[in-house]
């Protein structure tokens, strides 16, 4: 049966493994059962800045962790290879990223099977395209094994810093913005497409591939 498997899907299949995506879907998996379980419960901003009571659900913070977990399956071991690959591997390359994509969003949607409502999804899956993008922005300029340094580095003074002494959102806190906020959306899509198009368009860093390799 394996000498008659189509050689385009062959191509595919080797794609996809040498980049580590089934075991990284495993653990992003793992995580968001792990959501899903406690989707009732919120995660609260720390008393810092207006000692402010502010809390988001667990289901939108998540999609960071789904986002870095993803993205560090951008690069192969195997540039090498690819780059002087008889079949452009161009094509591969975009249909990966958007197959990340979907990962993401499918893995977000997990906790509504717990009863997370509609507005609690769509903020989520606005955060995990925005976290999406900025890890892809992260593995491109630090490598893949860096790629939650952008994303946490976002992250962790959105918390602290992101909600005003009224208890709404900071403007540029975009993560922690209802579903319907169209500049949060904005924001996010923004930080995806920056994202595929460094990712499309780079090579893993020299230190990367030693490493890897």
């Amino acid at each position: 049966m394996s000498r008659l498997r189509d050689p385009r899907l062959s191509a595919v299949i080797a794609f996809v493994r040498c980049r580590g995506l089934p075991r990284a879907s495993g653990v992003a998996l793992l995580v968001a059962l792990a959501a899903t379980a406690f989707a009732g419960q919120r995660v609260a901003v720390p008393e810092f800045r207006y000692l402010v009571d502010f809390s988001v659900p667990v289901a939108e913070v998540v999609p960071l962790a789904h986002a870095v977990i993803l993205a560090t399956t951008l690069f192969s071991p195997m540039a090498d290879l690819e780059q002087t690959s008889a079949q452009p591997m161009s094509r591969h390359r975009g249909v990966y990223l958007v197959v990340l994509l979907a990962l993401a969003l499918g893995l977000s949607a997990l906790p509504l099977i717990a009863g997370a409502t509609g507005e609690v999804f769509g903020s989520a899956a606005r955060n995990v395209v925005g976290y999406l993008g900025l890890s892809m922005i992260s593995a491109r300029l630090f490598g893949s094994g860096l790629a939650w340094l952008l994303p946490l580095g976002v992250f962790g003074p959105t918390l602290l810093l992101g909600v005003r002494s009224d208890n709404t959102p900071e403007p540029w806190a975009w993560s922690l913005h209802t579903s319907s906020s169209t500049s949060a959306a904005v924001v996010a899509t923004a930080l995806w497409v920056i994202g595929v198009y460094a990712a499309a368009t780079g090579r893993p860093r020299q230190t990367e591939r030693a490493e890897q390799n």
